[in-house]
């Protein structure tokens, strides 16, 4: 049977129609405030170098598309198929992470190889795909005997975390420190909503502590990454570069005050004082030129994102569904609260963008993919 026009612009209307309205508010809203902070952080000193002030503002909205398409095609799926497609996902992220070590395809970017540079300046980083097929992989291994009373047994959990083992290890290899910390978060969070023993999650924490210390003593960890956690501890050790940057990052939200400096008007955003800024540091934009009230609004929406996510996870019966969600839900908490706090100076700089609003492809296509995965739990669940 052909699937006319019409019919097939109906089906997409009912899809959407079903779509959990508060948690895609939230996301939209995102999404338009993070262009807005995009173009402001880069138009005019871009103009002032005789540049296209609107080249980042450009890329950044064909990157919002692209990341649309694929969030809304994962809905498409009923996610319990997904368990099929899992180990080619799982593939795909690996061969990804073993392409970025070899030279001549990957690049160096702040001392981690960690991205694929194709023709035309686009980049991919594997380690956003990685996030999601583990995500997806310790979730079906765990929710296999889901019926039981027991939960997974030792065995299941210690199968779920040899799947991860590879690519995290892959990951650790780049160096990359704030993704691995995110998935291991992820991780952490599966493997508590599963119902496994306790001492699982304890000792995986404990195993989490001792490892950053350890990449840090033995040299694993970047020069640059180091220098970035000594000046969370001591932000005159480096005055001239990563403190530097975590200087420059508090003058500027503290320099917003309770209504901001005006878009675009940010002295300290236009002159081009924090590096980064469209990136990692897209929130010190925010508490320059809107102040307490923007950034406070920034953090109401991820508020209002996480409490919808939450709902989604406690309404379906699905274990499986239940612990991608959560899955999800700890790698965005966690990367939102990463990258606002080492903006603030709260956390050490880890690179780690902020969800929905910083520049970048790689991470816009994931985590719009990882809110195409909630909403896919909540129309299989209804």
């Amino acid at each position: 049977m052909m699937i006319t026009p019409r019919v097939r612009k109906r089906r997409i209307t009912e899809n959407v129609a079903g779509f959990d309205r508060w948690l895609t508010f939230s996301v939209v809203a995102l999404l338009l405030i993070g262009t807005i902070l995009v173009w402001a952080a880069t138009r005019t000193w871009f103009a002032s170098q005789g540049l296209d002030p609107q080249y980042y503002l450009k890329r950044h909205i064909i990157n919002i598309v692209i990341g649309i398409g694929l969030g809304y095609a994962t809905t498409l799926i009923d996610y319990r198929l997904l368990r099929a497609y899992t180990p080619i996902l799982w593939g795909l992220g690996v061969l990804g992470l073993i392409a970025v070590a070899i030279p001549g395809i990957g690049s160096v970017v702040n001392g981690a190889r960690a991205w694929i540079t194709f023709p035309g300046g686009f980049q991919i980083q594997p380690g956003e795909v990685a996030k999601i097929s583990i995500i997806l992989g310790i979730s079906m291994l765990l929710s296999e005997h889901g019926d039981t009373d027991s939960g997974p047994s030792d065995r299941d959990v210690i199968k779920a975390l040899a799947i991860s083992a590879v690519p995290m290890g892959l990951i650790m290899l780049q160096p990359d420190l704030g993704t691995a910390i995110i998935i291991g978060v992820s991780m952490i969070a599966i493997i508590a909503v599963s119902g496994a023993k306790s001492r699982w999650v304890a000792g995986l924490l404990l195993f989490a502590v001792i490892g950053v210390i350890g990449a840090a003593k033995v040299g694993i960890m970047s020069e640059y990454q180091v220098k970035r956690l000594s000046s969370f501890i001591n932000p005159s050790a480096d005055p001239q570069q990563s403190g530097y940057q975590l200087r420059q990052s508090r003058i500027t939200i503290g320099s917003g005050g309770v209504l901001g400096r005006g878009l675009f008007e940010g002295p300290q955003t236009n002159g081009r004082f924090v590096p980064e800024q469209q990136t990692d540091f897209i929130f010190t934009v925010a508490g320059e030129e809107t102040g307490f009230v923007g950034s406070g609004l920034i953090i109401a929406l991820f508020g209002l994102f996480f409490w919808r996510a939450f709902l989604i996870a406690q309404r379906t019966n699905d274990l499986f569904g239940r612990l991608v969600c959560v899955g999800v839900i700890g790698w965005f908490a966690f990367q939102t609260f990463e990258n606002i706090g080492m903006a603030m100076g709260l956390m050490p700089m880890t690179g780690v963008p902020l969800p929905f609003i910083s520049y970048g492809g790689s991470s816009m296509f994931a985590t719009l993919v990882g809110f195409g995965l909630l909403q896919n739990v909540h129309l299989r669940s209804r």
